[in-house]
């Protein structure tokens, strides 16, 4: 009778393994339909694309793959990802008994005068009790309200939580370098820039210098063409120096010491790409890490009150112990005389306990509302930022377009003001006039162009690509 006992325990244990105490709340559908100054062809986008496949130069691909290795933000990420394997394994195990050796021996001696002493020294002839043990425990929680259940679920989305998040470091790793590459690329441009104005100005002055020996113009020319010269001699080395801090920068982001940076590629060499579908909100969001590590915080909100709820049910342990014990030494390991063994099965129902597992569940809930409205958030911010990408694309394109035709046009006036100028039917001014509306304006381009690549790059990457 007993044995049947402990099996119907066992088998309505196990029938009830499948109860669900609390429902989980759903992902809110909130992907609009599309992007403001987006036009979609394509359900996917080009945050599909292969990384390898969208970024083309060869230095930048090297660089990633570098920083990939490297980078002391993406290896934290790595590492934890181990941690939330390792904990992911352990719940996986949630099913399965305790198992406890235990082997002990103890030796006591009650006082004479005491009814111990005096029972023992009765019956035995001894004045001291020993005891030597060894046994085998188990302990196994019934998951009856699922509350092993949601644990293991909870701890499978925080291990998954953690890949996202490596992930959304790559992504922005990737993004990182690549832009960090191409504002290298703008400074070596705007150097030679500077350069190439630097010589203009050069040849200028020695012209004014001869005017001014032959009496043709005043020192006051002399002295504006000097000025202008040192406007393009002052950008040289402030522009150097950006160009090595941008090294130093890009060396430590890619995990390595600063050095320089090999560059293969010119600015103007860097194609921008004409067609860039941005795909649907709903593909979007399916992609990147951010919203997906907010999905996953809302399944790990859902399992805590799974086991906030599950707590406040009762809960049945079956326990079970055998092994041998003996009052002698040499006795001990004397089978079968010294066997023993214990079965129990406890059902505990908390009744009181100061409102603290009804708290418990009150702030889960809590917390699973503020997920959602996080959740929200995350789509918010994510739509948003494809939105601000767009917009720059589409922007910069038009900026480019008309800062290019400036400056063709003054790269032709500053041709005609000197050949103009050494014929003598234009003055100083207007020469220095002119190769300085050219010099602001091709160093603007090179500005221009540097955002265009970088907002290509911003878009992939709130896109959701770079991670694949």
């Amino acid at each position: 009778m007993k044995r049947f006992n402990i099996i119907t325990i066992l088998l309505l244990a196990l029938i009830w393994s499948g109860c669900s105490v609390s429902k989980d709340t759903a992902l809110p559908n909130i992907a609009p339909g599309s992007f403001r100054n987006g036009s979609s062809t394509e359900a996917s986008g080009i945050g599909t694309l292969p990384l390898k496949s969208f970024i083309s130069d060869l230095t930048v691909q090297n660089l990633i793959d570098t920083a990939l290795v490297k980078n002391y933000d993406m290896q934290i990420a790595l590492k934890n990802i181990d941690a939330a394997e390792v904990l992911f394994k352990q719940s996986k195990l949630g099913y399965l008994p305790e198992l406890k050796l235990q082997v002990s021996a103890n030796s006591s001696r009650p006082s004479d005068n005491s009814l111990n002493g005096l029972s023992l020294n009765q019956f035995t002839g001894s004045t001291h009790i020993e005891d030597y043990n060894a046994n085998l425990g188990v302990v196994w929680e019934a998951d009856i309200w699922g509350k092993i259940r949601n644990q293991k679920a909870g701890a499978l989305a925080s291990f998954l939580q953690t890949e996202e998040a490596r992930k959304a470091v790559q992504t922005r790793l990737v993004a990182n370098v690549a832009q960090g590459y191409y504002n290298l690329l703008m400074l070596d441009a705007q150097l030679e820039i500077a350069k190439k104005n630097l010589k203009l100005n050069d040849s200028t002055l020695r012209i004014i210098n001869l005017q001014f020996d032959a009496g043709q113009v005043t020192s006051l020319a002399i002295q504006q063409a000097q000025a202008q010269q040192l406007v393009a001699a002052q950008l040289v080395p402030r522009l150097e120096q950006n160009v090595t801090l941008q090294e130093n920068a890009l060396s430590v982001l890619i995990g390595t010491l600063p050095k320089a940076i090999n560059r293969q590629s010119r600015l103007d060499q860097m194609n921008i790409p004409q067609e860039l579908n941005a795909g649907f909100p709903s593909a979007m969001l399916s992609r990147r890490p951010d919203i997906k590590s907010a999905e996953l915080a809302l399944t790990i909100a859902n399992a805590r009150v799974g086991v906030a709820k599950a707590s406040l049910y009762p809960s049945l342990v079956i326990t079970a112990s055998g092994g041998i014990n003996s009052f002698k030494a040499s006795n001990w390991f004397n089978v079968p005389a010294s066997l023993f063994g214990l079965v129990g099965a406890g059902i505990t129902q908390p009744i009181f306990q100061r409102g603290q597992l009804k708290s418990n569940l009150e702030l889960a809930k809590i917390d699973r509302e503020k997920t959602v409205i996080q959740f929200r958030q995350s789509v918010l911010n994510a739509v948003g930022e494809v939105s601000d990408e767009l917009t720059k694309v589409e922007k910069l394109k038009a900026q480019y377009s008309i800062a290019e035709k400036r400056t063709q046009t003054l790269q032709q006036a500053s041709r005609n003001a000197n050949l103009l100028f050494k014929s003598g039917m234009a003055n100083y001014l207007e020469v220095i006039t002119a190769q300085g509306n050219l010099l602001q304006s091709e160093l603007e381009l090179t500005t221009i162009k540097t955002e265009q690549l970088n907002a290509v790059v911003g878009l992939y990457r709130s896109l959701g690509g770079g991670w694949n």
